[in-house]
């Protein structure tokens, strides 16, 4: 009967362990495919952001509607490392939108992100960061595009700030246990890691592999300070209220190219990113409403949230500036 308890106490233990580990996508290129406006996709509507806030009040209203931007595939950016960007080389690194056929064995007719690179030729290292068009924010409201093109935010949706769940943000993360990438390598002897960062604006980059092999591969890094077995992690009571939950976003994908390997152009396709964690903080029932009575982190988000519509919107609106003065065509040359 002993035994039988010890047994029954030992499962409740894995399985309750079991419970608080979740399994998230950080981000799905697929899930990234430009379909909007419907006559000329061009964004994704899903990933809409709109910095005409930021304009100031200078620009017309048609002008106001063009100053849209999204996370779709083709507005992504490849940038050099400043010791490898020539004017030449930098041009020619992008980011495009590609389908997987019919009939692959992997991800038949998705979409992923096509990553091309143009390395120097000389023997130095060098790397390519592949980032968003804009600085991921973590803390925006979903929106809907209305008949007329206005942008608005659903009234059940007002203050929850999940707008790019999933979309490069995971929330609630307490500790990684890993990170796993889904990717098509083409034989390139190059290394290939992601950049995080958290609430605190703190950057950690994990170290995925390398892409020297033909097709698809799972690269997964596996966090090897993770404990698997609580009697051996060290429990320390935190305080809940009114602490933020933590969170972790996408900053880039950087790809390493070293001083004895082959320079100039290089391919890669990226399906997408996923992560295994512990919960930082678990959803209870509890006796009183925290928030109810005091909208500390309503209050908190908001002001994030206003922050990164500022921080990116500047960015933004001085991109299309410089967007209006340059030429149309080559045949404006």
């Amino acid at each position: 009967m002993r035994r039988l308890f010890i047994l029954v106490v030992s499962l409740l233990v894995l399985v309750s362990f079991a419970a608080v580990a979740e399994q998230a996508v950080l981000i799905d290129f697929s899930q990234l495919i430009a379909d909007w406006p419907a006559d000329n996709p061009v964004n994704n509507e899903a990933t809409i952001f709109d910095y005409s806030e930021q304009a100031g009040t200078g620009f017309s209203e048609e002008e106001r509607l063009m100053m849209r931007t999204s996370l779709a595939i083709d507005n992504w950016e490849v940038l050099l490392a400043p010791s490898s960007r020539y004017v030449r080389l930098q041009a020619e690194s992008m980011a495009r939108q590609a389908f997987v056929r019919e009939g692959a064995t992997r991800f038949a007719g998705e979409g992923v992100l096509g990553v091309r690179v143009s390395f120097p030729t000389g023997r130095f290292n060098s790397w390519a960061l592949v980032q968003p068009p804009f600085e991921i924010p973590a803390y925006e409201d979903v929106t809907v595009i209305e008949g007329d093109g206005t942008i608005s935010v659903p009234q059940d949706e007002e203050g929850r700030g999940r707008k790019f769940d999933n979309f490069g943000v995971v929330k609630n993360i307490g500790t990684l246990r890993s990170l796993s990438m889904n990717v098509h390598g083409l034989n390139f002897p190059h290394g290939i890691s992601v950049i995080l960062q958290d609430e605190n604006f703190r950057e950690q980059e994990i170290f995925l592999g390398y892409l020297n092999f033909d097709g698809w591969r799972t690269l997964e890094w596996r966090n090897p300070n993770y404990v698997t077995d609580v009697r051996q992690r060290d429990l320390r009571p935190a305080p809940l209220y009114p602490n933020l939950a933590p969170m972790r976003k996408l900053v880039g994908i950087r790809i390493y190219r070293d001083a004895e390997m082959t320079g100039g152009d290089f391919i890669t396709y990226i399906k997408d990113i996923n992560v295994t964690f512990d919960r930082a903080v678990l959803e209870l029932e509890r006796d009183i409403d925290d928030e109810a009575v005091w909208g500390i982190l309503q209050q908190r988000e908001a002001a994030r949230r206003r922050a990164e519509m500022q921080r990116v919107g500047n960015v933004q609106v001085l991109r299309y500036l410089e967007q209006q003065r340059m030429f149309e065509n080559e045949n404006d040359l």
